[in-house]
């Protein structure tokens, strides 16, 4: 049974900096997905990054592109995120997932298709 377990997330200051961590155990999928989502109250969930387990390719949405970047350390189980140059629209419910399959041109749009989620961590960035 796959766990993930995100850390990290806390109160910061616009321009600020946070890395997210997530620990994930009983990933048994030979090949997969790994990635961020993220969910402000009252707003779908969304897409932040993605990458792949095999490939080490890498996707972003275009509101984090050059400010975050995904990372994994495949030996230990986990997956990293660190944000830099944060906003206030940065706030939200930071989630890591798995899909068990490569990454594809889904999804990073189509959190549907990721069936591992962990309980999130909140981010809060104030102006």
């Amino acid at each position: 049974q796959v766990q993930l377990a995100e850390s990290g997330g806390g109160p910061v200051q616009t321009g600020g900096s946070l890395l997210l961590t997530c620990a994930a155990s009983g990933v048994g999928y030979r090949r997969y997905c790994m990635g961020w989502f993220r969910q402000a109250p009252g707003e779908k969930r969304e897409g932040v990054a993605i990458i792949d387990s095999e490939s080490d390719l890498t996707n972003y949405a275009p509101s984090v592109k050059g400010r975050f970047t995904i990372s994994k350390d495949k030996n230990k189980n986990i997956l990293y995120l660190q944000m830099n140059s944060l906003k206030p629209e940065d706030t939200a419910v930071y989630f890591c997932a798995i899909e068990s399959d490569d990454c594809g041109t889904g999804s990073l749009t189509d959190w549907y298709l990721f069936q591992d989620w962990g309980q999130g961590t909140q981010v809060t960035v104030s102006s």
